[in-house]
């Protein structure tokens, strides 16, 4: 039977500012598990036992200072290459907070949607990038 301690579900939130249609994107370096990761959506790992929703709200918050609505799941995958990564990535909007990197993100930056597929280092799904390019 397989290791069932080596699968991780990533919560990742893409939030969204419907008043200048941008999105928020977080940088980080040196990734343990993914070396070609720079630019990244928000999140971390589900916490067994622990509401997804509080988790996802609660990474957000401690990774970029601010509080945001869970307007619901968007899309899933698992990442290429590393398939015990389950990411899920939630569609958010802020409601509160002061932006502020903090945690392992070095940077915080709003893009437009167009701009989001260009930040990112690593591979990034059609689907995903259809959907977000519809939140322009």
């Amino acid at each position: 039977m397989e290791n069932l301690h080596s699968f991780n579900v990533i919560l990742l939130g893409i939030i969204y500012d419907p008043k200048t249609k941008k999105i928020l994107l977080s940088r980080r370096e040196n990734d343990p598990y993914l070396k070609d990761l720079s630019w990244c959506f928000p999140g971390g790992r589900a916490i067994k036992g622990e509401d997804i929703d509080k988790t996802l709200k609660n990474t957000v918050k401690t990774k970029t200072g601010l509080e945001v609505k869970n307007l619901g799941t968007v899309f899933s995958r698992s990442y290429p290459g590393k398939e015990e990564f389950l990411q899920i990535f939630f569609l958010c909007e802020v409601f509160k907070g002061k932006e502020k990197a903090g945690d392992k993100i070095v940077e915080l930056k709003w893009v437009s949607p167009e701009e989001v597929e260009g930040h990112f280092s690593s591979p990034f799904n059609t689907r995903l990038k259809e959907y977000i390019l519809s939140l322009k």
